[in-house]
């Protein structure tokens, strides 16, 4: 059985004749976050569908917690203990805050524990809490951050996927959501963080891959590809 929550072995990912994604290797291992960094256009995000299962995989292999779920939908991967919160948040603009953790909540076959769940997502986050009867749509940028990743987490996963949870927020809310990724790895949930913001990814993350052109450029300790000079200007710069 394998020891990672997340093993991607040799992934390709297709556009029609464009291989988006080639032979990617990446783990992360429970209870931890792997951080995966890169340019725009690198093939994070497509490799984040590929795991998520809205992505057909043209090669290679998808293990979540030592199960082999390569070409599985993406309901079954939500029923293997995975959650997204998708680049651009996705929420429902029309509904409410709470209506949108309703919904959310709809996959736990417990009715009991989503209503606890519900509860718990407020009292984590309490701006929700007190915006509970507002439209979803109305949240500012980093509310509707903090909806997104309240909604990823009401199904209860184990491993949680992260796509751009910083993209376009003040800094002050950058660093509440980035607190939040540090208390969820601290209840032993498992992130695949997706980030441009490298510094900040890197400061959190316990593993590192980067991306260019679809491919590894770099794997490794966090603090290693933090302080490689070369590798931060040829693919992390801002």
């Amino acid at each position: 059985m394998s020891e990672y929550a997340l093993e991607i072995r040799q992934l390709e990912v297709r556009y029609g004749p464009v291989r988006a994604v080639r032979g990617v290797d990446l783990t992360v291992a429970p209870g931890s976050v792997t951080a995966l960094l890169g340019a725009n256009g690198a093939g994070k995000t497509t490799t984040v569908m590929a795991v998520s299962g809205s992505r057909r995989i043209a090669a290679g292999s998808v293990s979540i917690f030592g199960k082999d779920m390569t070409g599985a939908t993406a309901d079954a991967i939500v029923r293997a203990g995975v959650a997204i919160s998708p680049e651009g948040r996705r929420i429902f603009g029309s509904l409410t805050v709470e209506e949108n953790l309703v919904v959310a909540g709809s996959v736990v076959p417990d009715h009991k524990v989503a209503v606890e769940r519900k509860a718990a997502m407020m009292e984590r986050f309490p701006i929700l809490a007190e915006r509970r009867r507002q439209l979803a749509g109305l949240l500012s940028g980093g509310e509707q951050q903090m909806l997104a990743v309240a909604r990823a987490l009401m199904s209860g996963p184990r491993l949680l996927l992260l796509d751009e949870p910083s993209l376009g927020l003040a800094p002050q809310m950058v660093d509440t959501i980035f607190a939040i990724i540090e208390e969820v790895r601290g209840e032993g949930i498992s992130v695949l963080l997706v980030e441009q913001n490298a510094t900040l990814a890197l400061d959190v993350a316990d593993h590192a891959v980067v991306l260019a052109n679809g491919e590894v450029a770099a794997s490794g300790d966090p603090a290693q590809i933090a302080n490689d000079a070369v590798l931060r200007e040829a693919y992390l710069a801002a």
